[in-house]
């Protein structure tokens, strides 16, 4: 028996409008919550919304920021940061988060699942 193969697809999730530069929304994508940034430069980015160090889904409320040249998320809750292109714990590297291919597609935000 083979295994059947991961099908990715891209899901329409909200207006570029809704997402105020340097804020996070939360979005629920078959099933998994994501945290869902937009930079003043217009770069999207996407990841899982939970902190793993509090295990509670807040990222999309963490402050984002940069360090050194990594775009960042400040959990509201411990404040460790996280780097939005890659998901790695800036304060703890052997922690990281799953990140999530984002674009822009017309008016509309588009994350991909597997």
């Amino acid at each position: 028996m083979t295994a059947a193969p991961l099908v990715q697809m891209w899901v329409a999730v909200c207006d570029v409008d809704r997402l105020q530069p340097e804020r996070g929304v939360a979005a629920l994508v078959d099933g998994v919550q994501i945290a869902i940034f937009r930079t003043f430069d217009g770069t999207l980015y996407a990841l899982d919304n939970r902190d793993p160090f509090g295990g509670a889904y807040v990222l999309s409320r963490g402050i984002v920021g940069t360090r050194h040249d990594a775009p960042t998320v400040a959990s509201p809750m411990y404040k460790e940061a996280f780097d939005l292109r890659t998901g790695i714990c800036l304060d703890d590297t052997t922690v990281r988060v799953a990140t999530y291919p984002v674009r822009q597609a017309g008016d509309q935000v588009e994350v991909r699942m597997r």
